[in-house]
């Protein structure tokens, strides 16, 4: 009965998130610099989607089609990946305060994606900048997972301590690399770490994209061994799953989808805190319900922030990074105090 309730609630919370995430890419392509209307943005989708019209045929559909819409896309996927890899990210560490920038995982990322800034790499192929940032992403999972795990699982304390260490080396190496580049490469590292979206274009989206269809999918293939995961390696290893060969498939699409959202958008911290956590009070702990639909929620929330800080200054492009940070970082003070309070531990 219990999980029949859960089950309604979910596909209740979904339908409201997918209402919401259709209204918010409309919204995106209307709200901007230049006048135009929800009507308007509609009828060019319809128009050009059933080849009635070209995308350049008008001013309006050029720059729908060449911007907002690209854009729009890019956020949402970007803030799926960020959610979704959360929300794994806790269910492999056991620990409800996992979140790729929290532990470094963004840091390692953003110290890849540097490499190939700075070095010019992406004259070499254009899949450069987003396979550095996985292997970044990568190397700083597996070393937080082998430093902080105790007995399959990272307490609170070790892990945070651990993401401070690892984000203090990776902020040094990237500060390193800034100052080994010329004046455009520094200028398009220290930009990018802040979080921005100002860069979108089709080919990013075709990449995010494509990576973010493929890890989901793993993701979707783990979710229900996640849950047996919580309640130990022993609990779990006794019904059947295979621990270890779990966490390792996590792991790396942990590192997928934090690496290729990083190589797109730069830093942008707290998404994988603020819609796992908001979606466990509506829905419960169960990844079966968590995971999918931490990838339409990162989607509506990263979308609404890129509109604020693309319109709350006039004529004025903010990096979004400033509005996940600002909500995000409360949140994980809270949070923080909140867990180790739980496990009797003063804050």
């Amino acid at each position: 009965m219990r999980a029949n309730r859960r089950g309604l609630r979910a596909a209740i919370v979904g339908s409201v998130l997918t209402v919401g995430l259709l209204a918010t890419l409309v919204a995106s392509a209307t709200i901007g610099q230049f006048d135009t209307t929800p009507g308007e943005v509609v009828d060019s989708l319809v128009r050009v989607l059933t080849g009635a019209a070209s995308p350049s045929e008008s001013r309006l559909d050029a720059a729908l089609w060449a911007i907002r819409f690209p854009r729009a896309l890019l956020a949402m996927i970007v803030g799926a990946c960020l959610a979704v890899a959360g929300a794994v990210m806790q269910g492999v560490f056991a620990n409800p305060l996992a979140e790729p920038s929290i532990v470094g995982v963004s840091s390692g990322a953003s110290v890849g994606a540097a490499v190939v800034i700075v070095f010019g790499l992406t004259a070499v192929t254009p899949a450069a900048l987003p396979i550095a940032a996985f292997l970044g992403a990568l190397v700083v999972t597996l070393a937080v997972w082998a430093l902080a795990r105790t007995g399959g699982k990272a307490a609170v304390l070790t892990l945070v301590l651990t993401g401070i260490a690892i984000n203090a080396i990776a902020t040094a190496a990237t500060s390193f690399l800034i100052f080994l580049g010329d004046t455009s490469s520094r200028e398009q590292v220290i930009f990018w770490q802040l979080g921005t979206l100002s860069d979108a274009r089709w080919s990013s989206v075709a990449i995010t994209g494509g990576v973010f269809a493929v890890a989901f999918a793993g993701c979707l293939l783990v979710r229900g061994n996640l849950d047996v995961l919580a309640l130990g390696d022993t609990s779990a290893a006794t019904s059947g799953v295979p621990v270890e060969r779990l966490r390792v498939i996590a792991i790396l699409l942990v590192c997928l989808l934090t690496g290729v959202a990083v190589a797109f958008s730069g830093v942008i911290a707290f998404v994988g805190l603020i819609v796992p956590h908001a979606l466990r009070l509506l829905v419960g702990p169960s990844h079966r319900y968590l995971v999918p639909l931490s990838a339409l929620g990162g989607a509506v929330l990263l979308s609404l922030a890129d509109i604020v800080a693309r319109t709350i200054i006039p004529f004025g492009d903010l990096p979004i990074g400033i509005f996940t940070a600002v909500v995000g970082g409360p949140l994980f003070l809270v949070l923080l105090r909140r867990t180790l309070r739980g496990q009797g531990v003063r804050a």
